[in-house]
Formats: C-alpha cells, structure tokens, sequence
C-alpha cells in the first residue's frame, strides 16, 4: 500500500503539468518518471529524448531505445557534438554540461509545443555533490521524483513493481568522469574507455569503471570483485586486451569502485593525445 500511495504522489505530480519533454537516459530514475509520464498523461502530450554525446556510452542509448520503444513512448534521440567547452574537462564540467544539453532539451520542448522539461533528480541527489542541479534549476527543469518524495530506494522499489526493465541496474555516469581534471579530452580516448568498458561487461563486471591516466588504466569494481577480476585475467585476458586498447599499464584498484573518485585526485596526470 506504501508503494501504491507514493506511485499515485509522483502521478499527481505529473498530471499537474499537462505535458511533458522527458529526458530519457534510460536508467532507472527516468524510467519511473517516463513510466508515470504516459500513465499520467496522454500519449501526444510526452515525449522522451536521449542526448547522445561522444562522452554517453553507447549501451546507454541502445538501452534507452528498447525502453522507449517498449513502453510505446514517442521517443527521439538528440545527437549533440562534443562542446569544446568541455574540452580540458575543467571541474565545473558537471554545471557546463547540464547547462548546454539541457538548454538543448528545453528548445526541443519549445519547438514541439511542450510546456516542461522532466528529469530524474530525486530526493537522495540533494545529499550529493551534484554541480549539475545548479543548471537544472536555472532551466526551469521538473523534477517529478523529488516533488513526490522519492529516494532512489523507494524508486527502485517502485520499478520493480511495476515491471520496469534494469531497476537493479547500477548507477551510471558518462565517460568524462574517467578522466581527472584538466585533461584535454579527445574522441579517439573517450572510445578507447568505452571499447575497454564495454569489454569488461563482457566478463561480467557491469559496473565496472576504467579510469585512464595516460598510458596506465585503473580499473575499479566493487571491493567484493576485485579478487574475481585479477582471477579473471587468465581466462580473458584482461591485461593484454586492454594493453591492445593502447595502454602501456593495467591495474586494479584495491579500494574498489568510489563514485566521483577522480574529484578527489591532484591534477598531475599526463595528458591523453
């Protein structure tokens, strides 16, 4: 009944506004809120958009796709270059790039006659250093799930009630925050990190982060996998695949996976070419 009584607080949240852009990531934040949007609403008056960037990791957007297409969802995908303003990842690089894709998602909804834009901040965001909610309340960005309350535990809870794909994914982040700060960003590193990622999801480590220092790559799984990754080694050869990536070094980080780690680290690292 809890449940039931939050579900119906987000879909009161939404029919108050009448129509809505949604930015749909497809993880499970903008699940929900894309689920209760066409609950709430009328199927003309949503639609969902995915911002592709070279920096969203392409299992995100084939992701998104699928959900979109199986919930019935009118859905876009909005292919944006990379902005140069992001070039040498400076630390405010959260704050810029909410700021210009979200302006991006806010023209769309203009031009397709859509009153708001909604996304999936929710309630346990506020604890965080989230740079990028400045942006979101300058935009004049909706929030359904934090209007109605919800934490991500009563999110994934909700999700998976309701059926919704990948409420137990793992939280996910773009590309850049596999990079420190200050260094200069280019296309041909941001996919040598997702070729790498996408191998070890392969292996069976889904949340894995590989961040690059250069010429050395650090891996970090959760603590509890860091002994199953270096056994995996022998049976694919994590080492020599990612070596062929172009990295003269591959490690294990022993602290495991931290999110936002690289926020933490001095900006001496070389930069990628």
């Amino acid at each position: 009944m809890a449940a039931q009584n939050a579900y119906d607080r987000l879909l009161a949240v939404v029919r108050s506004y009448g129509t809505a852009l949604v930015a749909f990531s497809g993880g499970v934040d903008s699940l929900l809120v894309l689920r209760a949007t066409l609950d709430a609403l009328s199927p003309e008056a949503v639609l969902a958009v995915t911002l592709r960037t070279p920096y969203t990791p392409g299992h995100d957007v084939a992701a998104a796709t699928r959900a979109a297409r199986d919930m019935g969802a009118r859905h876009e995908i909005l292919d944006i270059p990379f902005p140069e303003a992001l070039r040498d990842n400076p630390p405010e690089r959260c704050y810029t790039c909410k700021r210009l894709l979200f302006g991006r998602l806010v023209d769309r909804a203009a031009a397709s006659g859509l009153g708001n834009v909604f996304d999936g901040t929710n309630a346990d965001d506020l604890g965080d250093h989230r740079p990028g909610l400045r942006a979101v309340r300058e935009l004049g960005i909706i929030s359904p799930l934090l209007a109605a309350g919800l934490a991500k535990a009563d999110i994934r809870r909700l999700s998976r009630e309701l059926g919704l794909p990948g409420w137990d994914r793992p939280a996910g982040a773009c590309l850049l925050t596999r990079i420190p700060h200050g260094v200069t960003v280019t296309e041909t590193e941001l996919a040598r990190i997702a070729g790498g990622e996408e191998f070890l999801r392969g292996i069976g480590f889904p949340e894995a982060r590989l961040r690059s220092h250069g010429e050395l790559a650090r891996i970090e799984v959760a603590p509890d996998h860091v002994a199953a990754l270096v056994a995996a080694n022998a049976a694919h050869d994590v080492d020599g695949t990612l070596k062929r990536l172009g990295y003269r070094y591959v490690t294990v980080d022993l602290s495991g996976y931290r999110m936002g780690s690289l926020n933490a680290q001095p900006n001496q690292d070389t930069k990628t070419s």
